[in-house]
């Protein structure tokens, strides 16, 4: 896997918001995949969520841990949580701010791109805790643009995510809006075996 001449820098996109890239190792992002591809063989399978106005995502997801619909969260528990995960998450939060400071997720949201996929820009809002959301990229490259906190609107800023890297947002930065206005089809490393892009993000709900 090439990340060209000169590697990529580690990023601070803004205070509270970090950007890490290549921190996962290629072992790991297989990992990753081949259980992405698991749970979505269980009995909660990727599926395209229905917005209140009758809306559908064009991103596929699944819930681990807490389950989410939009725009809240249910009691109920479908598939588990790993503790592996957890741990990464916390070893994440860790890598962008030097330590995890408690970090216990409690859910993670499973995003499949296609290639014409998107996401609009919107507020990680329906968690009562103000720990920080951690996101990791596998697959193809994306735009991800990461706003302010008070609309959808300018400033912000767009970011290129690559398979196995790390964004951390917290802080400051935690109720900013964010999106991925466009994919870059065919751009994972074939060996990774993944067509599209998958996104994690772990968050602590806050909710008891």
């Amino acid at each position: 896997m090439s990340e060209g001449l000169f590697p990529r820098e580690r990023v601070l996109v803004a205070p509270g918001a970090v950007h890490v890239p290549g921190w996962l190792p290629f072992s790991r992002q297989r990992q990753l995949v081949d259980a992405c591809r698991e749970w979505g063989r269980g009995p909660f399978p990727y599926r395209r969520t229905v917005l209140p106005g009758g809306g559908v995502m064009s991103v596929r997801s699944l819930c681990l841990g807490r389950q989410w619909v939009p725009y809240r969260y249910l009691d109920s528990v479908g598939l588990e949580l790993p503790g592996w995960l957890v741990s990464l998450g916390r070893e994440a939060v860790a890598e962008a701010y030097g330590e995890h400071g408690g970090f216990a997720p409690d859910t993670a949201l499973v995003n499949f791109y296609a290639s014409e996929a998107r996401m609009g820009m919107h507020q990680d809002r329906e968690e009562r805790s103000g720990a920080p959301v951690v996101s990791l990229s596998l697959g193809d490259r994306c735009v991800f643009r990461f706003g302010n906190a008070e609309g959808r609107g300018r400033p912000y800023r767009d970011v290129e995510l690559a398979s196995g890297d790390l964004f951390v947002f917290g802080g400051p930065s935690r109720w900013a809006h964010h999106g991925v206005p466009r994919v870059f089809p065919g751009t994972a490393e074939p060996a990774l075996g993944l067509r599209g892009r998958l996104n994690i993000t772990l968050r602590e709900t806050g909710i008891p």
